[in-house]
């Protein structure tokens, strides 16, 4: 089993930035591939960005590329989504994810969850 926390979700204006955080215990970190998804009120869970248990390999969705960055630290068992230029449309609750194995991150492939932080767009 691994247990994902995140934190650092909260409100933020036009143009802002959040840092969410990830923490995993339990098995390995670094055997896992970790990433990011979302789900605003009413619509589906979708994807956001990946990255490999190295953190050489990122992915983005369309949606956030440019504005968004991964990363981790697998000495501290975390993974990062530094979030840049926050629009309105960012709002949503932000969910870690962990997958050993895939190659592709998606919903479909998730191993753990977390339980979500949410990120308000404040005008």
């Amino acid at each position: 089993q691994v247990q994902l926390v995140e934190s650092g979700g909260g409100l933020v204006q036009a143009g802002g930035s959040l840092r969410l955080s990830c923490t995993a215990s339990g098995r390995t970190f670094s055997n896992y591939k970790m990433g990011w998804f979302r789900q605003a009120p009413g619509k589906e869970r979708e994807f956001v960005a990946a990255i490999n248990w190295s953190g050489a390999s990122t992915s983005y969705a369309g949606s956030v590329k440019g504005r968004f960055t991964i990363s981790r630290d697998n000495a501290k068992n975390t993974v990062y989504l530094q979030m840049n230029s926050l629009k309105p449309d960012d709002t949503a609750v932000y969910y870690c994810a962990a997958t050993y194995g895939a190659v592709t991150m998606s919903a479909g492939v998730v191993d753990y969850w977390g339980q979500g932080t949410q990120v308000t767009f404040s005008s």
